[in-house]
Order: structure tokens, then sequence, then C-alpha cells
């Protein structure tokens, strides 16, 4: 029988991500994320929110941690896992959270104001610079004088 586990979803940061690591290096973050849930049949006007636990490793965690903080809107694509322990005192206990595969923007960097978090070293492509403009002449050009010689 074929299975299939795929969440998205569109929430506001609940509170500023953090970013830790585990022994072996790799970068994780927990945060939670405010997803309201659309109005039912009957309901007057009163509208729910779940709060929705993400777990992010690797680059996504520290993408998150970098661009995104406390109401920042963010789109969360994952898997649904659901995980269970004992705590010190022998309780049985299960946490159920979307493991992130994918996390992005909702609005545009203009319009949300993001911008890598203090200390956080930025990155902009050379591509995103001003535009150079070279005035010597190049030569591998040749000056078609008017669009009648054009082979077209």
């Amino acid at each position: 029988m074929a299975s299939f586990n795929k969440v998205i979803l569109i929430g506001n940061m609940t509170a500023d991500p953090e970013l830790k690591q585990t022994t072996s290096g790799i970068s994780v973050s927990n945060f939670s994320i405010a997803v309201n849930r659309r109005f039912g049949k009957g309901e007057q006007g009163q509208q729910n929110v779940d709060f929705i636990n993400i777990v992010t490793w690797r680059q996504n965690a520290e993408f998150v941690c970098r661009y995104f903080k406390k109401g920042s809107p963010i789109l969360v694509c994952g898997q649904l896992q659901t995980r269970a322990w004992t705590d010190n005192q022998g309780q049985k206990r299960y946490a159920t959270e979307v493991v992130a595969d994918e996390v992005t923007f909702v609005t545009s960097a203009a319009q949300s104001g993001a911008q890598p978090a203090a200390g956080a070293a930025g990155y902009t492509p050379e591509a995103y610079g001003a535009p150079a403009f070279n005035n010597a002449q190049n030569t591998n050009f040749e000056e078609i004088p008017t669009d009648e010689s054009l082979p077209f």
C-alpha cells in the first residue's frame, strides 16, 4: 500500500529562532509558527490558531536563523513526524512536528524588510551589484549602417 506524507504551511514565527549544533556539528533549529485555521460552518467570525512545531536542519536551519524573526511570515514544506521518549520521571512523552525540507519567504525581501540577523554574514552576489559600463571600443563587433542590410 502506498503512503504519502507532505505538509505545506504558511504562518508567522512565534519567537526568534535559535541555531544549535549537534555533537557532530550539524546545524539544527526548532521553532514554531502560528497558522490560522479557516472558519468552519456555524462559527460566527471566530478564528482559530494552531501552533505548529518545526525542525530544520543544516542550511535550512542557518537560513531561518539568519533571515527570520518573531512575527515574520514563513512558508514551510516538509513531512509530519511523531517521536516518543521516556522522560526523567519515567513518563512516556510524545512530540509531533514538521521536519522541513524547504523554507522560504512569503513576501518579497523589500516588503518583509528581511536583513541578515545581527552578526550574521550577508552575501550579495556580484550580479546584484551596480551594472558596469565599459566605454572602450570593442573591435569584435561589425557596425551595420541601416536596417536594410540585415539578412532577415
